[in-house]
């Protein structure tokens, strides 16, 4: 595995295992239709939450969070609709962001909770 892909697997990991620890349950991971793609879908407290997890070794380019773009959103939208009609959910949908800074090991977690509604285009 490319030592980028590796990263971004413990990355995901440890966030995963943040959100089981402030009591998410995890739906799935790197759910995939077709070329729509979300890195976490957990709930919790009747809400299906969609998760994009960003990591950077360190602080250099900026806040990892800042990497979702507004073409990224719409994205994460879409792949969430089809999620939603997918598995027949009817709970309330929330878009959040971990945003993840440092060397696996001593990572620091931001979760961002409602990190941003779907666009209305």
């Amino acid at each position: 595995m490319a030592q980028h892909n590796e990263f971004g697997q413990i990355s995901e990991d440890r966030a995963a295992a943040y959100l089981m620890a402030h009591g998410y349950t995890i739906r799935d991971r790197n759910w995939r239709l077709g070329h729509k793609e979300i890195d976490i879908v957990a709930q919790k407290n009747g809400e299906l939450v969609i998760i994009e997890v960003k990591a950077r070794k360190n602080d250099h380019f900026g806040d990892p969070a800042d990497a979702v773009t507004d073409d990224k959103m719409r994205k994460l939208v879409q792949a969430a609709n089809a999620y939603v009609r997918y598995h027949r959910i009817s709970w309330p949908v929330r878009f959040d962001i971990i945003a993840i800074t440092g060397e696996p090991g001593c990572q620091k977690v931001e979760h961002i909770e409602d990190a941003f509604y779907p666009p209305l285009d």
